[in-house]
């Protein structure tokens, strides 16, 4: 079952914890992110699962910048979330998706007991002109059945935008 916006603001603070949190953010069934300042982009055309890739962070200006197709771009979501005993889920505003920016490649769904700012692996279909701190994406949240491990995370308590940790997963085995 999917929390309505008025059962996510009742839970604000017990069980879910948006940092900073406006009500006029609030939705039916979601609560709008916003787009942090800050993109990080790889420096390699080509990239390893085994290895970390190097990159480059660079800020998004108050007059915008333009997203390129082809290019991943990393950006975070200016709130922190953590939910306690709810499945956190992340999608893409209908208006963003409207200019053909992709907010997730594959990561929209969190975990329960996760913490921290999420990573929005952003793309484009044509040339887009972003500005920071737009409601970009949704987060909504669902009740989650039976006993359940906190997550632990590579990933988890992240302070900013993060690149892919999956060589770590190689370095583990």
């Amino acid at each position: 079952m999917i929390l309505s916006g008025k059962q996510i603001q009742e839970k604000l603070g017990k069980d879910i914890f948006i940092e900073p949190f406006q009500p006029q953010q609030l939705n039916p069934n979601s609560y709008n992110l916003r787009l942090h300042n800050e993109l990080l982009v790889y420096k390699e055309r080509i990239l390893d699962m085994k290895k970390a890739n190097a990159y480059e962070l660079i800020k998004i200006p108050e007059e915008g910048l333009v997203l390129e197709p082809g290019r991943l771009y990393l950006g975070r979501t200016l709130e922190r979330t953590r939910a306690e005993v709810h499945v956190p889920k992340l999608e893409g505003r209908s208006s963003v998706g409207r200019l053909g920016i992709f907010i997730h490649i594959t990561a929209g769904l969190g975990h329960v007991g996760s913490d921290g700012y999420w990573t929005l692996e952003i793309s484009c279909v044509q040339p887009v002109r972003i500005y920071p701190h737009v409601e970009i994406c949704q987060i909504y949240f669902f009740e989650i059945k039976g006993d359940h491990d906190p997550y632990t995370s590579k990933y988890q308590h992240n302070d900013g935008v993060q690149p892919s940790f999956m060589y770590k997963e190689f370095i583990e085995k």
